[in-house]
C-alpha cells in the first residue's frame, strides 16, 4: 500500500512538473505580446500627435493662401491664379 502512495505521489508531482513547465513558455509569450502591444501604442500614439501637428499645419497654410489671395485681389493686380491640381 504504502508503494502505491509513493508512485502515485511521484505520478502526481512529476504531472505537476510537466504541468509548470508547460506554462512556462505561454508565459513568456504573453510578456513579449504585452511588450509588442506597449510598443504598437506609443507608435500609435505618436503618429496620432503627428497628423493632428500636420492637420494643424495644413489649416494654417490653408488659411495664409486664402489671406495672400484676399489681399492680392484688394490689390488689384492683374494676376493669373492656375490650381495645379486642376491641371491634372
Amino acid at each position: 500500500m504504502e508503494s502505491l502512495k509513493r508512485k502515485v505521489c511521484r505520478d502526481l508531482y512529476e504531472e505537476i512538473d510537466r504541468l509548470e513547465r508547460s506554462v512556462i513558455e505561454p508565459e513568456e509569450q504573453i510578456i513579449e505580446l504585452k511588450a509588442q502591444i506597449r510598443t504598437k501604442t506609443e507608435e500609435v500614439n505618436s503618429l496620432a500627435i503627428e497628423n493632428e501637428n500636420l492637420r494643424y499645419k495644413l489649416s494654417r497654410i490653408q488659411k495664409s493662401y486664402e489671406q495672400l489671395i484676399e489681399a492680392i485681389k484688394k490689390i488689384k493686380l492683374p494676376i493669373v491664379i492656375i490650381n495645379e491640381e486642376d491641371e491634372k
